[in-house]
């Protein structure tokens, strides 16, 4: 099972410039460890897809997120995303280890990250491979209180 991280910059950004009821969410994979991104995402200040190396997606699917569901209750706050599954077709795809969650709608800043999942190895979608992210229907991606 992969692990979620919130993306420290996400809540600032989520309070200032996002709608992530109707914002458009999408998927980012990388092979490259936060740590070892320069700058790293995951710090205050550099949340951002443009500090992430991506891998190619010229043999990927859409890697648009549909969003299930975007409220709260009792002052939690919650998104849940229906899961998506990526398909390599006229190549392959990868290798990769994170998937990232970006907003793709908001301009400032450009593609402010949600988090990511760190699936603990590299992984490579040979032509004709599937991989479906399981998105938690029960708990969301992520819950803010």
């Amino acid at each position: 099972m992969a692990t979620f991280n919130k993306i420290n910059d996400f809540v600032v950004n989520a309070v200032h410039n996002m709608d992530l009821e109707s914002d458009q969410i999408t998927v980012a994979l990388s092979n490259t460890a936060p740590s070892a991104e320069s700058p790293n995402p995951t710090t205050d200040g550099n949340g951002i897809l443009g500090n992430v190396t991506e891998v190619s997606y010229t043999n990927c699917s859409t890697r648009n997120v549909t969003t299930s569901s975007s409220s709260q209750s009792s002052g939690t706050y919650k998104l849940v995303l229906a899961d998506l599954t990526l398909t390599a077709s006229g190549g392959d795809v990868g290798p990769f280890r994170y998937v990232y969650i970006y907003n793709d709608t908001v301009a400032t800043p450009a593609d402010p990250l949600i988090g990511y999942y760190d699936y603990g190895l590299s992984l490579t979608l040979n032509d004709g491979d599937s991989f479906t992210l399981d998105f938690s229907a029960t708990d969301g991606v992520i819950q803010v209180s």
